[in-house]
């Protein structure tokens, strides 16, 4: 379906940091996703280990919100994962222990995109900022090098975050991000130093944050030298 986000290597990506940064670390956690989609990162996530805990997501797209519903169904994982058709910004912000994202971080001048709810505004990191500063205490969300990275890690900081873990993947542009408009926006960011790519490919970061502790380590400089290398 054309209207729906496909892209096996992202949602395949995302399952992944869901599985090192959540499942498997706290097994009966409370999660709230923005934008699930059509649920498959999760439900594949949740087939393959044993999680005790509830995903509470939140997605516009009506028909990705009826095929996520759907496959939830079948695999009988409606007291795991429940998804509604509404925005978590207009919520009532549930509380939870993490909050887990592959926000929309497609930069352009505008919404007139391919897929316009993957408009993540003008340098890409409008979205994954205001995600983070939404309280979580724990925030699990896809970094793009092509989306002002900067950005949302120095964000982050102000919102009184540290980065705890991070993983990262070489990503090819696909369909969305190389529509002409998009791309040529993009390249209009790596200009001013807000977008980092070489050739076809860019970097695509799974991070963990987490709000402040004294004895932290903080891997932000790290996690920085290596999303803007390219």
């Amino acid at each position: 379906m054309k209207d729906i986000f496909f892209c096996p290597e992202e949602s395949h990506f995302y399952s992944n940091c869901l599985e090192n940064f959540v499942f498997r670390n706290s097994k009966d956690a409370e999660c709230v996703e923005f934008g699930s989609g059509d649920g498959s990162p999760v439900i594949n996530s949740l087939l393959r280990n044993k999680f005790d805990g509830v995903i509470h997501g939140f997605e516009l797209n009506k028909s990705a919100w009826k095929v996520a519903n759907s496959t939830i169904d079948e695999y009988n994982l409606v007291d795991k994962y429940v998804i509604y058709n509404s925005s978590l910004f207009e919520s009532e912000k549930p509380q939870a222990d993490y909050l887990v994202a592959n926000p929309p971080y497609l930069p352009a001048p505008d919404n007139d995109i391919y897929m316009p709810l993957l408009f993540g505004g003008i340098d890409g990191a409008t979205i994954t900022n205001e995600l983070l500063s939404l309280g979580y205490e724990n925030v699990v969300v896809l970094v793009s090098s092509y989306s002002n990275p900067q950005s949302t890690i120095e964000h982050a900081k102000q919102n009184g975050y540290y980065v705890s873990n991070f993983t990262v993947i070489p990503l090819k542009f696909g369909y969305y991000s190389s529509e002409p408009k998009v791309k040529k926006h993009i390249e209009e960011l790596r200009k001013n130093q807000m977008a980092f790519y070489s050739g076809d490919y860019y970097f695509l970061a799974g991070v963990l944050f987490r709000k402040n502790h004294r004895s932290a380590v903080d891997l932000s400089n790290e996690l920085t030298q290596v999303i803007t290398s390219l």
